[in-house]
Parts: C-alpha cells; sequence; structure tokens
C-alpha cells in the first residue's frame, strides 16, 4: 500500500492512518494490529505512558511513545478529542460572570451629582435672594474643584498598576485588574498533578534486587539495556545511573517490546526489562513486594537474566521540591488546597498523602470542569494547570493560573502565568493580591472622606479657590504614593509549624 499525507479535514471515520513513534495522534482512532504505548499526560493527566491493546479507543492528542502504529479513524473533522476540549473551554467562559468594577458604577452617579450640586449652589441661593450672585459662584467653583474625582479615578488604577509590575518582578503575569481582584478573594485552590504539583517525569525511587545482586549492579545492567531508548522511563532509568556515576556496559541486540518492555544482550548474556504483569516466574515474596511498590504509587519494572528475576525498579513521578512549603503557605493563609487530577487513584494517593490534601483522581476534562463549578459554589476558587486537559477548568474557575512550561492551550486560557514555575510564587502572589484590595480600599476612603470634608467646609464658607487647588492636588499624590507602595513587596513568612 502507498504511504500518502492528506489534510486533517479529509480524515474520515474508517479512514486508515499511521503515526510514527514520537508523533501526535490527529484524530481520535482505534488502535490496530499491535499493542503499543501512549503518552496521555497532556490529555488525562496520567503521569507515565499508558500500554494499549489492538481494538482499545484513543484520543487525539496521544502521542505514540514506542513505535510506528496504525489507527482507525473513528471521529468527524472537528469532533476529537481536542475539539470537545476547546468547546469545554468556551462553555466555561460562557459560564463565567464578569467583574463589575465598584469605581465604574459609581463614577456614573457621581459625577453629574457634583456638577449638578455646583450649579445648584451657584442659582438657587441668589434667586432665593439670600446673597448676592459672585460669593455663592464663587463658593459653586469652588465646590466644583472640590468635587474634581481626579483622586478617585486613579486610585484604583494606580494600585493595579503597581500591583501588576511587583507581580512581573517576581515572576507571575497577571492579564490585568480583574485577575488581580478575583486572585485576592480566592479561598481554594485547586491544582492538577502532573506538571504542576509534581514535576512530570518519572525518577527513580527504589532498586530491589531479589538475589545477591547489589544495587549498583542491577541499576547498571538496567541502564545498559535502556540506553538510547526515547521511552519516558528508560530515560529516567539512565539518567539515575548517570547521576550515580556509574560505567554502562555495552549493549547489543537491543528490541523494544512494545507495551511490555525491552530484551537486550550484555556481554553475550540476554536481559529483559519487563512490567510485572509481562514477567514471568516471580514468586509470591515477590509479587507481594511489586504490589508494596505499586500501592505507594510507583510503576514496577522487573530486571530478568534470560527468565530468571534479579530485581525491580520502582519509578515515579516525585513532586516539585517546593510544593510542600507552597500549600503550607497557603494553608497558614487561610486558603484550602484540592488535587484534581485525570491520574490513576493510587498514584493520585500518594501524592495527596505528602502534601496532606483532598484529591479527586481519574478525572476527564469535562469532570475537571464539574469539579470546580461545584467547589466554587462554596468559595471562591483558582484552578492551577499546565495541560490541554486543564484549561476547561482553568476558564471555569474564578481565575485560571499556569505553569510557565504548559501548554500553549493552558497559557491562552489562563488568567495568570508562574513564568519560574515555582508554587512558592503562588501564597506571595495571593498576599500580594489582597494587599492591593487593601489599598484600593483605602485610596477609595481617603479620597471620598477628604471630598465630603472639603465640600462641607466649602458649603459652610470656612475654605476657599486656593484650598481646594491644594485639597484636590493633595488627595491625588496620597492615594498615588499609597498605591506606590505595594512596588515593595514584603517577604512571605514561612508558616509556623503545628
Amino acid at each position: 500500500a502507498q504511504r500518502v499525507a492528506v489534510p486533517l479535514a479529509a480524515l474520515q471515520p474508517g479512514d486508515i492512518i499511521e503515526v510514527a513513534a514520537g508523533g501526535r495522534l490527529p484524530v481520535d482512532g482505534e488502535l490496530l494490529q499491535f499493542s503499543a504505548s501512549f503518552d496521555e499526560s497532556a490529555l488525562t493527566g496520567e503521569s507515565l505512558p499508558v500500554s494499549h491493546q489492538p481494538g482499545d479507543r484513543l484520543m487525539a492528542g496521544a502521542t505514540s511513545v514506542d513505535r510506528l502504529v496504525q489507527i482507525k479513524v473513528t471521529s468527524l473533522p472537528g469532533e476529537s478529542a481536542i475539539d470537545r476540549i476547546l468547546q469545554l473551554i468556551d462553555e466555561a467562559e460562557s459560564h463565567r460572570a464578569p467583574a463589575e468594577r465598584f469605581i465604574d458604577r459609581f463614577s456614573r452617579i457621581y459625577t453629574p451629582a457634583i456638577m449638578l450640586l455646583a450649579l445648584l449652589v451657584m442659582v438657587v441661593p441668589p434667586l432665593s435672594g439670600l446673597g448676592e450672585w459672585q460669593p455663592w459662584i464663587y463658593k459653586g467653583l469652588t465646590l466644583l474643584l472640590i468635587g474634581c474625582p481626579c483622586a478617585l479615578v486613579i486610585s484604583t488604577p494606580a494600585a493595579v498598576t503597581s500591583a501588576l509590575a511587583s507581580a512581573a518582578r517576581q515572576g507571575v503575569l497577571l492579564k490585568g485588574g480583574a485577575a488581580l481582584e478575583q486572585l485576592s478573594r480566592v479561598q481554594v485552590i485547586a491544582f492538577d498533578k502532573t506538571g504542576t504539583l509534581t514535576l512530570g517525569k518519572p525518577q527513580v525511587t527504589a532498586i530491589h534486587a531479589f538475589g545477591q545482586t547489589d544495587e549498583a549492579a542491577l541499576l547498571r545492567l538496567a541502564a545498559a539495556a535502556e540506553r538510547g531508548s526515547g521511552h519516558p522511563l528508560a530515560q529516567a532509568i539512565v539518567a539515575e545511573a548517570a547521576k550515580r556515576q556509574l560505567t554502562l556496559p555495552d549493549a547489543q541486540q537491543q528490541q523494544a517490546l512494545a507495551g511490555s518492555g525491552i530484551r537486550a544482550s550484555i556481554d553475550g548474556v540476554p536481559y529483559q526489562l519487563l512490567t510485572p504483569r509481562a514477567a514471568p516466574r516471580l514468586s509470591d515474596q515477590q509479587r507481594q513486594r511489586v504490589m508494596e511498590y505499586e500501592r505507594e504509587g510507583n510503576t514496577v519494572v522487573i530486571l530478568l537474566q534470560a527468565d530468571r528475576p534479579l530485581g525491580l525498579l520502582a519509578l515515579q513521578d516525585r513532586l516539585r521540591e517546593e510544593a510542600a512549603a507552597a500549600i503550607d503557605q497557603l494553608r497558614a493563609a487561610g486558603i484550602a488546597s484540592v488535587m484534581l487530577t485525570g491520574d490513576n487513584p493510587r498514584a493520585a494517593a500518594a501524592i495527596a498523602a505528602e502534601l496532606n490534601i483532598e484529591y479527586r483522581a481519574g478525572l476527564l476534562p469535562a469532570d475537571k470542569v464539574s469539579a470546580v463549578r461545584a467547589l466554587s459554589q462554596q468559595q471562591p476558587l483558582a484552578m492551577v494547570g499546565d495541560g490541554i486537559n486543564d484549561a476547561p477548568a482553568m476558564k471555569a474557575a474564578a481565575i485560571g493560573i499556569a505553569m510557565g512550561s504548559g501548554t500553549d492551550v493552558a497559557l491562552e486560557t489562563a488568567d495568570a502565568a508562574l513564568t519560574q514555575n515555582r508554587l512558592t510564587l503562588l501564597p506571595q502572589t495571593v498576599a500580594l493580591a489582597r494587599r492591593a484590595r487593601a489599598i484600593v480600599l483605602q485610596n477609595i476612603t481617603l479620597a471620598l472622606g477628604l471630598k465630603a470634608l472639603f465640600l462641607l467646609t466649602t458649603l459652610l464658607g470656612l475654605t476657599g479657590l486656593w484650598l481646594a487647588v491644594l485639597a484636590d492636588s493633595g488627595a491625588t499624590a496620597l492615594v498615588t504614593a499609597n498605591a506606590l507602595r505595594l512596588l515593595r513587596q514584603p517577604p512571605v513568612r514561612p508558616p509556623r509549624l503545628s
């Protein structure tokens, strides 16, 4: 059969397409012929590649990890998993109420009211016989100057601009004052797991020998067999060997066993690195050991010499170093945390236990949106994520926050981005947003308070035009200086340990 490149829009259900190793599936489909592993982390949050058998359904956006695969198309153009996620984003956007600004509403009433009051002061008393025209016109002009809303109008944008500049200097990009305002009200933060709370890359967490083989020898043989493979687990094993500065022997006749492992010959001796399901001749005690590691959220691979098990390697997607500190600081600030992930419950439980937070696992993008909406009904909620699958939930939340290394869809959807991928920036930015809201309220109170005071003294004849000019300029300077305090962000104190 001849291979022909066709445009995505031309694919119809029933067509057979091929996707090379490392390629991303353009449509939903059914796997044909051979088993293969797929990286679905951007879609479901599953931290490690998932093995699929012929006949299994696959989603657009998944990446073939270890081999060229044939796929039977099952989705119409515009109806793939990616298209459905984009549709969820649009629906989530329509559910978000626009933030109403106090100053915008107030100014519609305040400015005309001041102008009308000044006109009445100029006209009514003289017409009523309560004095000459000149003194009352003078008072009216003074009143008009006092009532000028310069300080009031600048009170909010000055604080917002200072806060946005301060956040950007720390490594957080906020998309405007509305995002800052929403962040100041947040009481719950929902986190994605893979790539957000964790690094998104598996790492070797344990090496256990079944016999006399020591850990270093076990790792050296496993890394030699896996060297050169593009599989994430293989790269993690080779990286661990490099970290320990082990010298690797040369491996020959390397052969990937799609969906189960790899086979290689080292110094003429055959070795295999297999999943526990594919490994033969495991004793009950060895299987018990495998189950113990799996219950802790690890993925386990078995090293065999021919068919004899030598030991196991446990791998897991590890927490970011600063994740626990960030959660503790948020908790100290009165903000609850919850993890929403598409990963399997076993891996999610292990991460949640380390952080001491609630979690919900096995969630599809639509499930995350439902969870966010349910939680948002109780308290204002922010959603932090990095993948395509997080984008609808980020849009449904009061504010969406993307990791700087996240997908383009997540960054485009989010209201804020952590450019340095440091979760400890979150509590700092929440504290900054709360300070900004407090300073906005201070500025509004200061501006309106001075206006009210001088309006009263003007009507009583205690202040003149020159003092009105000074009061107006002084109020504007005061609210501006108060807003500039946000540029000095105090360090966040570490939470007290209970």
